[in-house]
């Protein structure tokens, strides 16, 4: 009898155990570091006294800790409706309040050198899941003193993946960078695939010459990993990959996004008004028809290499379900034995 109850007893226990895992909600999270964005950037430079004048700016107007939470510009439930969700001229803090000092239309944020033709994207990923990413570049003629607008983007991605490759804690994928002179943005959006969940960067480049003020702005640089380990007490962002923190949107969901689309074109002088987008890359991880300078990025998880982790999804929670299930039938199997050999 005693051992019949200490199986059912450890039986029990390993279902509530594997329900709790197959529960908890999935947060990722990231920021583009080549080109460098914003955020990471001024996070580089120190949250609490950064260098450069458009980071200290930034500080001022939403105070260091958005510096430290660089990793979490999100939106918990974007589900691919990007441009119905974020109004005009609040596209690198996604809507969020948080990160409002980084809307701040200025020509002087720190900036990464850009050229034209192939080149190597890199998105720290501190917790990866699977989902597509989507480029764009502004205009001609983009003027970075006045508040970013949808309209001021190109209408199609000039680069888009989907599942790119992991390597040392970083998504990475190829693109062809159109031509440009002079300051340009890079918008990127990072739509998960096993959730609703969205990020969004703003990453200041310059072609040849900056000529979008005065003076040169300072060259900008990604936060190192002992920097974003030094900085990870201060956050009130989950790095682990797991966790329902979605501090600055509301409550995240892990439930399954709905299928991608083709990439719309935006409305001239969008906002919170426009129509939405659906999810911004096509599943087959390939260009999506962008016109003759659009890039054919490479880097899908079925390359060599370290693959996309699956900590939101996949086959891990298919063999967790399965087994979890097995489990719950033989626990339920025991207790009621139990409990009918002690009626008898």
């Amino acid at each position: 009898m005693a051992s019949r109850r200490t199986a059912a007893f450890a039986t029990a226990s390993a279902v509530l155990a594997l329900s709790g895992l197959s529960a908890a909600p999935a947060s990722a999270h990231g920021s583009m570091t080549d080109p460098v964005s914003r955020v990471s950037a001024c996070y580089a430079e120190g949250p609490e006294s950064p260098r450069s004048a458009a980071c200290k700016a930034a500080v001022a107007v939403g105070g260091p800790q958005a510096l430290y939470d660089w990793n979490g510009v999100n939106i918990a439930n974007a589900a691919g409706k990007h441009r119905e969700l974020i109004a005009d001229g609040k596209l690198c803090s996604a809507g969020n309040d948080k990160y409002r000092g980084l809307d701040l239309a200025r020509a002087d944020w720190p900036a990464s050198p850009l050229t034209a033709g192939a080149h190597t994207f890199r998105y720290k990923a501190t917790a990866p899941h699977r989902g597509s990413f989507a480029l764009y570049l502004t205009k001609d003629g983009y003027d970075p003193v006045k508040p970013l607008k949808w309209s001021d983007l190109e209408a199609k991605p000039f680069a888009t993946v989907t599942d790119p490759r992991l390597e040392n804690g970083a998504y990475v994928f190829q693109g062809t960078v159109p031509k440009k002179s002079g300051r340009h943005l890079v918008y990127s959006i990072w739509q998960r695939s096993d959730s609703p969940e969205a990020f969004y960067t703003c990453s200041d480049v310059v072609f040849g010459q900056d000529s979008g003020g005065t003076a040169p702005a300072p060259t900008a640089s990604a936060p190192s990993d002992q920097q974003i380990e030094d900085g990870r007490g201060q956050s009130t962002v989950e790095h682990g990959g797991h966790g329902d923190d979605d501090a600055a949107t509301g409550p995240g969901t892990s439930t399954p996004a709905p299928e991608p689309t083709q990439e719309q074109e935006p409305e001239q002088g969008g906002g919170a008004a426009t129509t939405a987008p659906n999810a911004p890359a096509p599943a087959t991880g390939s260009d999506s028809g962008a016109g003759a300078d659009s890039g054919t990025p490479t880097g899908t998880g079925t390359e060599t290499g370290e693959l996309l982790a699956e900590t939101g999804g996949g086959s891990a929670t298919s063999y967790l379900a399965v087994g979890g299930a097995a489990v719950l039938a033989t626990g339920a199997a025991l207790l009621f034995a139990l409990a009918r050999r002690r009626r008898v």
